[in-house]
């Protein structure tokens, strides 16, 4: 490997190498300057660099084909469908009745802190989901990340709540914990895929035996992100049954169960929850477009206050939205209430030629690493991948501490980008593993991309 560059992950040139390699910006002089040990904690952990890093680094290497991000593939998306589902939705509005000023202060004032299309996401949900949601139970954010940080902040009462997490972790979850001074608790993942029942049950009774509660339990039961594993549905149960014995919350995270590569849609753990444990997680940024940044949280739980007064957690939950975002941008909900217009309100329908697509260059990245590794080649060269059902993600065993100065060597001098795995084990781990996407590739570019990635691994 060659020496990293300490410079290269900042492009104002600052050496910001510090001990342990926890970047830090190293003082001067001036008086005036910042010291990063005086702001929060947070900003010093190398997590919160990891999902600036995953945005960027392909930008930095244009000509490499990257297996970096998870966005979606641009394929799908034409400019003048924007003001056709904005239109869509102005006319929707018009034949409820409303006429031109009520039009204009819907779109163009800062609207209810819960959002505007809450009746058209419970219609998606019921057509996709089989789910039954009261709108008034829905929250529209900026993106399933806001609901994340709503959901937290408002579960977690104190620092002795803790947060159980499947392991490997979506680093936006663990970042957000962070951010917030929230303890995570990493539960590994079971043979079957999504957090082991049984270690969601020992984890909860190890952090109450240290005298704290075990307050709720994130996961994302449809190729999650990033190992790209799924729950079967007797798994799903297992999960819930657990986590009811356990007293613990679950926040359900969905932004992948329509990319399958078979037939035949999963429940979501929502669609078994019949305790009211689940708080769902969704996002318009996959099934939709991922500029608008909208997506919501459903949480139906009751909450019962002082005096008898009883509430459900949708509007507590829209406390803390009114003093961060205030509301969710009602053009951006606008358009994306169009586009539900014009598809029915079933996103599943409007999604298949992408679903198409996303299983297409699965079976092709799956395909190419079988010839590029045989399988007494890979028992040689200490190379394994798992085989997801769907979804963007897959996820790579190789010979090598596959960390940042590896992922670039490979970029500069072979050509091919890909995600290390460390960031997601909120314990440490995954140093040999690294995360391929395939969602905004073309098969010719995977094909291409495999190749370069085997020449790199075998040098």
């Amino acid at each position: 490997m060659t020496d990293h560059d300490p410079t290269d992950h900042d492009p104002t040139g600052v050496d910001r190498t510090g001990v342990d390699g926890i970047a830090v910006d190293r003082i001067g002089d001036d008086p005036t300057d910042l010291a990063l040990a005086e702001l929060h904690g947070s900003l010093a952990d190398p997590l919160l660099d990891a999902m600036t890093f995953l945005n960027e680094v392909t930008t930095r290497y244009p000509g490499a084909v990257s297996f970096a991000p998870g966005r979606p593939y641009e394929g799908f998306f034409e400019p003048e469908d924007v003001p056709a589902y904005l239109d869509g939705y102005l006319d929707h509005l018009a034949d409820r009745g409303l006429d031109r000023d009520a039009v204009r202060t819907a779109l163009f004032q800062y609207g209810p802190t819960k959002g505007i299309i809450a009746d058209l996401v419970a219609r998606t949900l019921a057509n996709d989901e089989g789910l039954t949601v009261d709108p008034a139970a829905v929250v529209l954010t900026v993106g399933a990340q806001e609901g994340m940080l709503l959901a937290l902040r408002a579960l977690c009462a104190g620092p002795q709540d803790v947060l159980l997490v499947s392991s490997p972790c979506y680093v936006g979850v663990t970042g957000a914990a962070r951010l917030l001074d929230l303890t995570t608790r990493p539960v590994p993942e079971g043979p079957d895929g999504g957090p082991d029942p049984a270690a969601v049950r020992a984890a909860a009774r190890e952090v109450r035996a240290e005298g704290r509660r075990p307050r709720a339990l994130y996961v994302v039961p449809d190729f999650a992100n990033p190992s790209g594993t799924s729950m079967p549905v007797a798994a799903r149960t297992r999960l819930l049954d657990a986590a009811a014995e356990e007293g613990l919350l679950v926040v359900e995270d969905n932004p992948y169960g329509f990319f399958a590569r078979t037939p035949g849609p999963r429940p979501t753990l929502k669609a078994l929850d019949r305790r009211r444990q689940v708080v769902y997680l969704g996002s318009f940024a996959k099934t939709c477009f991922p500029g608008a940044r909208v997506g919501y949280v459903v949480a139906d739980q009751r909450v019962a206050g002082p005096g008898g007064r009883r509430s459900l957690l949708a509007d507590e939950l829209a406390k803390v939205k009114s003093m961060t975002t205030v509301n969710t941008p009602a053009l951006s909900q606008a358009v994306i209430g169009g586009m539900l217009l014009a598809h029915d309100c079933s996103l599943r329908a409007a999604n298949a030629r992408a679903t198409a697509h996303y299983a297409a260059g699965m079976d092709t990245l799956l395909r190419e690493l079988d010839r590029h590794f045989p399988a007494s080649e890979r028992r040689r060269l200490g190379v394994d991948w798992n085989r997801p059902e769907g979804g963007f993600f897959a996820v790579l065993t190789v010979p090598f501490r596959a960390d940042d100065a590896a992922m670039e060597r490979c970029a500069r001098e072979f050509g091919v980008l890909w995600t290390p795995m460390t960031p997601f084990y909120p314990a440490g781990g995954g140093e040999h593993r690294l995360r391929l996407s395939i969602s905004s590739l073309t098969q010719a570019q995977i094909i291409d991309g495999v190749a370069k990635l085997a020449e790199f691994i075998r040098s």
